[in-house]
């Protein structure tokens, strides 16, 4: 292994990997580094595939201190899907641009022949690496600690329980002597995103291999088999002084057809994502028909009032009636996404990834818009003269409204009586405001008070 070149060390933060063959702890040492649960931990050896990066503050000897700590998959894993060196390869990228590598071994099992390659396979690296000793819990287990020190690794051993905590002040205060702070560091803390963008879809419809075209790296491990990402992934990229995260998600599937926990935990996580996003890039593979899982994905987009975008992948792999034909075919299958924005895009060349992200960040920026009250009651007004919502026998009147926050744009229209107010009006009305209000490409809530309600809070 050979290192990499980095920017200097005080324009980012210091990179923590944590290496080791599959099953001894690295994922949950991980979410008890950076205090949460970001990687899925599950018995099943090989459940981590991608390099996942998080910020994170550990207390040092010298005081609070933030890192990146990667999670890695396991060296050496015999993958199902048959991913083993795409899974290497990552671990690779990892050790090659950190500054501090954390060895992790198993003491129950003893040093196994696994362990040893992967330490030879660290002898020779820039940067300094750290032996950690996991599930050490309680003291009769440290007796077996000593015994990795013939692994060879310079520095430690470390016996810590990555589930319980035990040991990690020791590991902590050697973290911080073996990666000082700079003198007058230029990036103490992470930045904070300027906006966070979700990829979902079906499997295979090409997410990781946008993510890694967004990032112009290859952060995720790409392949034609189904199913390849895991987890869902958090990648910080910047574009003109922003820091932006994407997040590559599990490609969703139908609950009966998952094979095991991981999967389960895929797609509940994957569902996560959309609500932890500013704007969703829902991807279609143009050469496959829209399916049902795909509806209702756009339904639980739809009931989060996300921003989304439409991006028909592989587009170069059809012409452009075809693409024309697709337009159409979405617009008529997915009817409730009218007001939603259609790009296409080719995520292996990169060809049209920029303009997608051009969008979001004006998606983005627009959901944060205040509406003035004066602007909102013209064009409610406006909408109500265009089509009364008098109902035969019921005497239905819209008094005013206003706009009680933004992302999504939500706007209280205060009435005399709400149960009048039946759904197609009130889709009649959202389409209306939405377009006198130049919210296009936008989810709007609309939220209705009446009398009764008023009567009932006084």
């Amino acid at each position: 292994m050979s290192q990499s070149a980095r920017p200097p060390a005080d324009t980012y933060l210091r990179r923590i990997a944590i290496v080791g063959r599959p099953n001894v702890g690295k994922s949950t040492l991980l979410n008890r580094l950076v205090g949460s649960r970001v990687s899925i931990v599950e018995p099943t050896a090989g459940v981590t595939r991608d390099r996942i990066a998080v910020p994170g503050r550990i207390s040092t000897s010298d005081g609070d201190r933030w890192f990146e700590f990667v999670d890695t998959g396991g060296i050496g894993i015999v993958d199902r899907d048959d991913l083993g060196a795409e899974v290497e390869r990552q671990v690779l990228a990892a050790v090659h641009s950190s500054d501090l590598i954390l060895l992790l071994v198993d003491v129950k099992d003893g040093i196994t022949p696994l362990d040893a390659e992967v330490a030879r396979r660290l002898r020779g690296v820039v940067p300094p690496v750290l032996l950690c000793v996991n599930k050490c819990e309680g003291r009769g287990a440290a007796w077996g600690i000593d015994e990795f020190r013939a692994l060879g690794i310079a520095h430690g051993p470390i016996g810590i329980s990555a589930q319980n905590g035990e040991g990690l002040r020791d590991l902590y205060d050697t973290i911080g002597a073996l990666l000082p702070a700079p003198e007058e560091p230029a990036l103490e803390e992470p930045p904070t995103p300027y906006m966070k963008l979700a990829v979902v879809g079906c499997r295979n419809a090409g997410k990781s291999t946008l993510v890694n075209a967004l990032c112009r790296e290859e952060r995720m491990i790409t392949s034609e088999i189904p199913g390849t990402t895991r987890d869902s992934v958090d990648v910080r990229f910047e574009r003109d002084g922003k820091t932006f995260v994407v997040i590559d998600t599990a490609g969703v599937r139908k609950k009966q057809k998952m094979a095991d926990a991981i999967e389960f935990f895929s797609d509940a996580r994957s569902h996560r994502t959309v609500r932890r996003a500013d704007v969703v890039l829902h991807l279609f593979d143009v050469s496959q028909e829209l399916s049902q899982l795909d509806k209702a994905l756009t339904r639980y987009v739809i009931d989060h009032y996300k921003p989304v975008i439409l991006c028909g992948n592989k587009w170069d792999l059809v012409s452009d009636m075809e693409r024309q034909e697709f337009v159409d075919y979405i617009r008529d299958e997915l009817p409730q996404l009218s007001w939603a924005p259609i790009r296409f895009l080719s995520a292996r060349d990169g060809s049209g990834v920029e303009p997608v992200l051009a969008l979001a960040e004006k998606l983005y920026q627009k959901s944060h818009v205040k509406i003035s009250t004066g602007a909102l009651n013209k064009a409610l007004k406006k909408a109500n003269e265009e089509r009364s919502p008098t109902r035969t026998g019921a005497n239905v009147r819209l008094y005013y409204a206003t706009q009680t926050t933004t992302a999504p744009p939500t706007f209280t229209v205060f009435v005399n009586d709400k149960r009048f107010l039946n759904k197609h009006y009130v889709r009649y009305l959202s389409n209306r405001l939405r377009e006198e209000l130049e919210l296009g490409e936008l989810p709007i809530r609309l939220e209705l008070r009446d009398k009764q309600e008023e009567r009932e809070d006084a």
